[in-house]
This record gives C-alpha cells, sequence and structure tokens, in this order.
C-alpha cells in the first residue's frame, strides 16, 4: 500500500466530487493504492477533515511503482490557480 499527498489550487470549473460536487480553491489531493493495483484520488479543502471521492478518481495500474506518475499527473490536470 502505498499514499502520496499535493497541495493544489482548483481554480473555475473546480474538481467534480462524487459527495459534495464541484469544490475550488485551495485544495489537498491524496492518492492511495492498495496494493492490488487500484489507485483511489481523494481531495479535500485544505486543513479540512473530510475527504471527497474525485468523480472518476479510480484507476488500476499494472505495477503499483506507477503510482507516484499517476499522482504527479493528477496533480497537473486539476491544479489551476489561474483558471
Amino acid at each position: 500500500m502505498s499514499e502520496y499527498s499535493s497541495p493544489l489550487t482548483a481554480g473555475q470549473g473546480g474538481v467534480m466530487t462524487e459527495e459534495a460536487g464541484v469544490i475550488t480553491g485551495d485544495l489537498e489531493l491524496r492518492t492511495v493504492s492498495t496494493g492490488d493495483g487500484v489507485i483511489t484520488a481523494k481531495i479535500r479543502y485544505q486543513g479540512a477533515g473530510e475527504w471527497y471521492r474525485v468523480r472518476g478518481g479510480a484507476c488500476k495500474i499494472v505495477d503499483d511503482r506507477d503510482h507516484a506518475a499517476v499522482h504527479s499527473l493528477l496533480v497537473g490536470v486539476l491544479n489551476r490557480p489561474t483558471g
């Protein structure tokens, strides 16, 4: 099992979650690999306690070493401080 966490800023359009709909602003992304190749992405407002599942934020990888790359790609796509 591995876990990565990164801060990001979601601008206009935000990040769609399963539980809360679209959230914007200063956020934190966490991806967790359960060891069976499934990665799940969750997001929360920075400093908040409650995590929300990112819509479409689960995938299966062949090699757990790819988890870091998947996390980095998600941060790159979701971090849009200027919109």
